[in-house]
């Protein structure tokens, strides 16, 4: 069982462990979930193996008269696959550029200068681009590599609903995706086999997204903001923002079917948002 949180006394406290200026490996490698390092290395570890198992066994299925056919059907699938999503990475970038609004200096400046502060803390050597548009709603934010940019983006939704303290939480938990190669392409490519074994892939997901809490909490240099920004996607409501009570839904978990609530985790790439909350809560109570 969980020893109890309280919110209260902890409301105070900075997430902010010192790291004296190291580079941003070293940082990200403190954040780093533990359970991230290990799927990690297993996802990794996998794909080494499994893909030159895959490509011989693909080479010596040629020789079988009612098998290669088969092998080269599958290797032009994967030919328009990857054409697929080369074009809709143009598509994409284009819909971006031409549709949302590019924070920067003169647009948004504010919201851009979160992106630029969190960018230098980490060390990165080129500030992402970070994108506004219209979620007509929708609560998200995410980041992606597209053609070797790296790009942050807000729903409008999420950002109409949360205090600037909060937003700095959420553009540093996505800042972390890139920060902690998370969109890391050809390590991604090379772990891709790794998803054969069931719910390894979403369990490695979820551990990556408690890695970028980790990272969006620090950077906020506010612990309540960081909680609450992520109990607002699951409020979504900007009128109650404030009101918001750690302590009551840190107490829902306790009401999860334990049974169910394994069932229901093990499907998904994210983490239910109770586990997030008292995760940064109980970083921060080790010092972590």
């Amino acid at each position: 069982m969980r020893p109890a949180i309280d919110c209260g006394s902890l409301a105070s406290l900075a997430f902010r462990p010192s790291f004296g200026g190291k580079s941003l490996s070293v940082i990200v490698n403190k954040l780093r979930n533990g359970k991230e390092r290990a799927y990690n290395v297993l996802t990794l570890v996998l794909g080494i193996v499994l893909w030159p198992l895959l490509i011989l066994a693909a080479l010596a299925s040629i020789a079988v008269p009612t098998v290669g056919p088969l092998i080269a059907v599958y290797v032009g699938y994967g030919l328009l696959i990857w054409l697929f999503l080369f074009l809709s990475s143009l598509f994409y970038r284009a819909n971006a550029f031409g549709s949302m609004v590019l924070l920067g200096p003169q647009q948004f400046p504010l919201l851009h200068e979160m992106v630029v502060a969190g960018s230098r803390e980490l060390g990165f050597k080129q500030t992402p681009r970070a994108f506004l548009y219209n979620s007509n709603g929708l609560f998200n934010a995410f980041a992606r590599r597209i053609l070797g940019g790296d790009f942050v983006f807000l729903t409008s939704a999420l950002v109409d609903a949360n205090s600037d303290e909060q937003v700095k939480f959420v553009i540093g938990h996505e800042l972390g995706h890139h920060a902690a190669g998370h969109l890391n392409g050809w390590l991604n490519f090379l772990r891709a086999p790794s998803q054969v074994v069931p719910f390894l892939g979403a369990a490695y997901s979820r551990s990556r997204e408690y890695t970028c809490d980790s990272i969006g909490a620090y950077l906020s240099q506010d612990l309540g903001a960081s909680r609450s920004a992520l109990q607002m996607l699951g409020c979504g409501c900007r009128r109650l923002n404030t009101a918001m009570s750690c302590e009551a839904f840190l107490a829902q978990e306790a009401q999860v079917p334990p049974v169910f609530g394994f069932l229901n985790e093990i499907f998904r790439g994210h983490p239910r948002l109770t586990r997030r909350v008292a995760a940064i809560s109980e970083r921060t109570l080790s010092g972590g």
